[in-house]
C-alpha cells in the first residue's frame, strides 16, 4: 500500500477503541446470558469479530503489524495460479468425528467382523474389541460417504470438514505420492474449496429462527360465507 493510501494513526487507534467497545459488549451479553443459544451473545460474537478484522487491517496497513488473536472461518484462497486448462485434478478430503458413543462404534464393528467370518466358515482374531480395531473394520466395510451420513450409527459425532479439488497439468505417475498423501499441495492450485464447521451456524441459525417465527404466526382463517 502506497503511503497516500495508508490510514491514519487516529484511525488505528479509533479502531482499537472500537475492540475495546466489542470486547465489553461481548462479556456483557455472556454474563446475561439467557441460554446456550442466545442471540445476544451471537450478535456481539459478530461485532467483536468485525471490529477485530478492520483493526488488525488497519495495524498491518499502518504499522505492518499484526494481532495475536484470530476469529475462526475459512482462511481466503490465494488467487489461483494453476494451469488454465488442467489436464489432471486432485480432491482432497478431510472429515473430523468425535468417537462420542464407542459401546456404538465395537457394536456395529462386531456385527460386521461376525458376519464376514461367518460366510468365511470361520473365526479369526476378534479385531473389533478395540476402537482403532473397530474403526478400521467400519472404514473399511464402508465407503466415507455412507460413514458421513450415517456417522450417528456408527457412534460418531460430526465435526469440521473441508474438500479441496486442486488442478495439475498432468494426472502423477502411480504409487508417486501414496507415502504423503498431503504434502505439497500448491494453494495456488487449487480450484475450489468448501468447507463445513459448527462456527458458520451463527447466521444459519438467525434464519432459523425468522423462518419459525414466520411459520408459528397464526393466520386469520378465510371468512367464505357471504
Amino acid at each position: 500500500m502506497s503511503d497516500a493510501a495508508q490510514p491514519t494513526a487516529a484511525e488505528v487507534r479509533a479502531a482499537a477503541e472500537a475492540v475495546k467497545t466489542a470486547l465489553d459488549r461481548h462479556l456483557a451479553a455472556v454474563e446475561r446470558r439467557s441460554g446456550e443459544d442466545d442471540p445476544a451473545v451471537f450478535e456481539a460474537f459478530n461485532q467483536l469479530a468485525a471490529a477485530a478484522e478492520v483493526y488488525d487491517e488497519l495495524l498491518y496497513d499502518r504499522y505492518d503489524e499484526v494481532t495475536p488473536f484470530e476469529i475462526p472461518g475459512s482462511e481466503e484462497l490465494p488467487p489461483y495460479a494453476g494451469p488454465e486448462e488442467p489436464n489432471a485434478i486432485s480432491v482432497l478430503i478431510r472429515r473430523d468425528y468425535a468417537v462420542a458413543e464407542p459401546q456404538r462404534l465395537l457394536a456395529q464393528a462386531q456385527r460386521v467382523e461376525a458376519a464376514e467370518y461367518e460366510a468365511a466358515g470361520g473365526l479369526t482374531e476378534d479385531a473389533a474389541s478395540t476402537v482403532p480395531g473397530a474403526l478400521g473394520i467400519l472404514f473399511g466395510e464402508f465407503e466415507p460417504d455412507e460413514i458421513a451420513s450415517r456417522h450417528k450409527e456408527f457412534g460418531l459425532e460430526e465435526g469440521d470438514s473441508t474438500l479441496w479439488v486442486t488442478a495439475a497439468d498432468e494426472a502423477p505417475e502411480a504409487g508417486e505420492w501414496l507415502d504423503a498423501p498431503f504434502d505439497h499441495i500448491d494453494s495456488q492450485s487449487v480450484v475450489c474449496r468448501f468447507d463445513v464447521s459448527a462456527v458458520f451456524d451463527d447466521d444459519v441459525s438467525d434464519e432459523e429462527d425468522d423462518l419459525e417465527f414466520v411459520e408459528d404466526e397464526e393466520l386469520e382463517p378465510l371468512d367464505t360465507e357471504k
